[in-house]
């Protein structure tokens, strides 16, 4: 069976500004600006041809189309969140990291991460660029030569003051345990690893709203 959906990216936004009955929230949650999310809530509502949202005067109203839409697109999500979790190794908390194209893989030493830590299950995207953190397509990012990103933490993991590479995670879940776990394995890989965080400098966490 062939299923015909709306873009996804559409739908999310949607469903958080339906939540919240408000763009502006919407936006803060998915890492986005209230303009994009208005702009995907309208092309959503043109593929559909229906009406979800009445735009009063800075007050957001559901529509009867978008009432009765909303509940069913929150549990298709729910259920394929729920699907998702069922997938990770058994005991161990998942974390998606992305990297960009022209990083070295063998840097990371990633092997000898999921010997030592059995307990996460560690998944590898690349390439991969702040649109795809910023989409929830991964946990935590390394990036070349992005210092600071208006709600993210990031974290500069090669020494130097030029672009350099940084571990950026959302603030939000930046100390979780895995991201945590992952950036403990950052500092600790040995120091002939040019991309070891070097120990006689402590991390510094850049976080900007």
């Amino acid at each position: 069976m062939t299923y015909i959906l709306p873009p996804l990216n559409a739908l999310r936004a949607f469903e958080a500004a339906a939540r919240h009955l408000s763009f502006k929230l919407a936006a803060h949650e998915l890492h986005v600006t209230p303009a994009a999310v208005g702009q995907q809530v309208k092309a959503l509502e043109a593929r559909l041809g229906v009406r979800l949202f009445e735009r009063l005067h800075k007050q957001l109203i559901l529509t009867a189309a978008g009432q009765a839409y909303l509940p069913e697109v929150s549990d298709g999500f729910r259920r394929i969140a729920d699907a998702t979790a069922q997938l990770k190794p058994v005991g161990a908390a998942l974390l998606q990291l992305g990297v960009h194209g022209s990083f070295d893989l063998r840097r990371l030493e990633l092997e000898q991460f999921r010997s030592s830590h059995a307990e996460i299950g560690l998944r590898v995207l690349q390439p991969a660029g702040l649109h795809e953190l910023i989409e929830g397509k991964v946990d935590v990012l390394i990036a070349r030569g992005v210092g600071h990103h208006p709600g993210y933490r990031c974290d500069r993991v090669t020494e130097g003051s030029g672009l350099g590479d940084w571990l950026i995670a959302p603030a939000g879940t930046a100390d979780c345990p895995e991201i945590s776990s992952f950036r403990d394995w950052l500092r600790g890989l040995p120091a002939d690893n040019s991309l070891a965080l070097h120990r006689r400098h402590r991390l510094v966490g850049i976080v900007r709203s």
